[in-house]
């Protein structure tokens, strides 16, 4: 069973990861993106970061990885972002124990 948190790739790295996070909580929350109710991002922080999301629904999880194009737009920037499903479920307290095995 698919579960809640999707991973995202492509971020762009000179973003502090607390304003990384608002714009992909926007991007994701638009149902047009095929977002919905977000319970958690996580992004973590590096040469190349990603950003684990985890959504209040699994279908808004399916929605999104149904959607073939993600972009987002960073001063005039724009990123193509890779979601992929994600294999633990985190609840908003948990954190990663090694960010790099993720």
């Amino acid at each position: 069973m698919l579960g809640r948190t999707v991973r995202v790739r492509g971020l762009p790295a000179e973003l502090p990861p607390d304003r990384m996070a608002d714009k992909l909580t926007i991007h994701f929350l638009r149902s047009r993106n095929g977002g919905g109710e977000i319970a958690d991002v996580q992004v973590l922080p590096g040469p190349q970061p990603c950003a684990l999301i985890t959504f209040e629904a699994p279908e808004v999880a399916r929605r999104i990885l149904e959607a073939k194009d993600h972009a987002l737009t960073v001063g005039g920037k724009k990123y193509l972002l890779e979601v992929t499903a994600h294999g633990l479920e985190l609840s908003p307290d948990q954190v990663p124990r090694d960010r790099h095995i993720l």
